[in-house]
């Protein structure tokens, strides 16, 4: 299962890492109510499934060390709430949990574009960024469970306001969020030089969202082409201090964002090795889209869910 603000979808995996059926219900506020939606789309699924034999969360908020926990999730409910245990007792199921984009990670690493890989990073570009870590073949939680927090590093000294209460985060950016906030930014900069957007803007300015911005960079104007090129320069630039941290051996990029990566992967590639330490003289990262899309999550939740359900 993908636990998101917007939606919780479930899917039900092989141990292939096929994806056999899907459901998907809305997320509640409430706390209470969440947990009823998530029993509630297990319970669907596995009256069409009674081979169903284990349950991994996938959740978008800090996940204890202990992986029974959810610390904080902030488009959830749930604050030091013990949901795998909750959510074990209701569907009488072993359940697994973990941070969405470590879950994607795994996935990617299982099934996907990382497959075999030693040391890979996996960035989800959406609404922000998150991102997985794996060294030596395995998830890197860190000493809390809830590294690595990467769309929050500072790129732009004193820039952009972002929700987690700094300025200036990679993923204020090289986000859809970005996206739309460079193109409103530059469409106020330079009036009179877009087509598309300005006409969508004089409508409802409300509707210059990332979606509509990459739209728009397809249809040639030239305000959207210029926002997309802004997002590549500073996907590229976090790459490349990603790549002199870590030093991958292939970075992953994924989430809503990536179905348009035609429009910007190639000039982040060449902002990343214009930006990376020692360019010339180094092995230099592959950098790929991610081969599952949006369904990463939900089968690395499923593998992590078959793992923990035979070691025990």
């Amino acid at each position: 299962m993908d636990v998101g603000g917007t939606s919780v979808r479930a899917g039900v995996v092989d141990e292939h890492g096929c994806l056999l059926d899907t459901a998907r219900v809305g997320t509640p506020s409430d706390e209470g109510a969440l947990e009823d939606a998530i029993s509630g789309v297990i319970d669907e699924l596995r009256n069409r499934h009674d081979e169903v034999v284990a349950v991994g969360l996938a959740v978008a908020g800090f996940v204890a060390s202990e992986r029974r926990t959810v610390m904080f999730a902030p488009h959830l409910a749930w604050r030091a709430a013990p949901v795998a245990d909750r959510i074990a007792k209701r569907v009488g199921l072993p359940v697994t949990l973990e941070h969405d984009a470590n879950a994607a990670t795994l996935g990617e690493h299982r099934f996907g574009a990382a497959r075999g890989a030693r040391v890979a990073a996996l960035i989800a570009i959406g609404t922000g960024i998150g991102a997985g870590l794996l060294l030596d073949g395995e998830i890197y939680r860190g000493a809390h469970g809830v590294a690595p927090e990467l769309g929050h590093l500072t790129v732009v000294p004193g820039g952009r306001a972002c929700p987690c209460g700094k300025y200036g985060c990679w993923e204020r950016y090289c986000s859809g969020t970005a996206l739309s906030a460079t193109a409103l930014e530059l469409l106020a900069r330079y009036p009179g030089r877009s087509t598309v957007l300005a006409r969508a803007f004089s409508r409802d300015p409300g509707s210059i969202t990332g979606r509509r911005v990459a739209g728009a960079a397809r249809d040639g104007d030239p305000i959207a082409q210029r926002a997309v090129a802004e997002l590549a320069k500073w996907l590229g630039e976090g790459l490349a201090m990603v790549a002199d941290v870590f030093d991958p051996e292939i970075v992953v990029v994924g989430g809503g964002v990536s179905a348009s990566a035609p429009l910007f992967l190639d000039e982040a590639r060449e902002h990343y090795v214009g930006a990376i330490t020692g360019a010339r003289y180094r092995p230099l990262a592959r950098i790929r889209t991610a081969h599952l899309g949006d369904d990463a999550a939900l089968v690395g939740a499923a593998a992590m869910a078959m793992e923990t359900s035979s070691a025990k």
